[in-house]
């Protein structure tokens, strides 16, 4: 066997433990049920009003589940921030071929974590809102392949976005930016309803699209008459999604070898160092 392929079968036990890990912390079981629970509640909220005849919280349902598999991107980069900041990378650094267990191992525990909150959000919205279809062999495999494109095409941002930042503190400038995306994407409210240059800013992302495949999975067909071009763009959402998955897997490898490279322990002594000084300034 050879040192890769033992290098990836560290990595895919070491991800099934972070994850067992992820569901026997009560701090993390907070944070695995806290955005479902938010988004459970507004699903509940938008119960009482319409679009194009089709209750908004039908609407909401697949575009929060597009929502959270884009946001394992901002998950994937904080996780990376903070194993940069405690030396864990350093750690894998030193080990042949640690690098790629260190990724499989994060990819297996954020692809985990993620399944799971889908799940906490999905399983009780099937209660709150009707008209959503679940019923057909096609939607079960759209809904797959849709989820599977979302993975590949955000993790790998994700990464290259870890990389970027310094420390866990910086990560807070990921915020607004994202939140502000969500807000265009017609998450929870129909994209067609928004400004035309907002349209196309919203399109360029891949969160406008998780949403729409999602839709294209668990809405009724008459539903499409509230979507752009009143099509599901299938192809379309696969070019998107499929674009930013290439990018992400081009770029991903070469700005985590050169932020390994720079990886060293007098780089950790620094950072914590400074850490420490911010830490005693408050």
């Amino acid at each position: 066997m050879s040192a890769a392929s033992t290098a990836v079968r560290a990595g895919l036990a070491r991800g099934a433990i972070q994850f067992r890990q992820s569901i026997t912390s009560p701090a993390e079981i907070f944070n695995h049920a806290f955005w479902p629970a938010l988004a459970l509640i507004a699903v509940v909220f938008l119960r009482r009003w319409h679009f194009g005849g089709t209750p908004l919280a039908t609407l909401a349902v697949p575009s929060i589940l597009g929502m959270n598999a884009a946001m394992a991107m901002v998950t994937m980069s904080q996780y990376l921030t903070a194993d940069r900041e405690d030396g864990t990378l350093l750690r894998a650094k030193a080990t042949p071929h640690g690098m790629v267990g260190y990724l499989v191992g994060r990819l297996v525990s954020v692809s985990g974590g993620l399944l799971l909150d889908l799940a906490l959000f999905f399983v009780p919205a099937l209660l709150l809102a009707d008209g959503l279809i679940l019923n057909q062999l096609g939607r079960w495999l759209t809904l797959l392949w849709v989820l599977a494109l979302a993975l590949v095409a955000t993790l790998p941002a994700g990464a290259v976005l870890g990389s970027a930042f310094g420390s866990s503190r910086s990560q807070g400038l990921l915020t607004l930016p994202i939140l502000g995306v969500i807000g265009i994407s017609g998450i929870f409210y129909p994209i067609a309803a928004l400004p035309g240059w907002v349209q196309g800013i919203a399109q360029v992302f891949p969160l406008y699209w998780l949403g729409l495949g999602m839709r294209s999975a668990l809405l009724p067909p008459d539903a499409v008459a509230v979507e752009l071009g009143h099509s599901w763009r299938h192809l379309e959402t696969v070019g998107v999604l499929g674009a930013w998955a290439v990018v992400g897997l081009l770029l991903a490898p070469v700005v985590l070898r050169r932020m390994a490279r720079r990886e060293s322990g007098s780089a950790l002594a620094a950072r914590r160092a400074r850490a420490l000084r911010t830490g005693g300034a408050r």
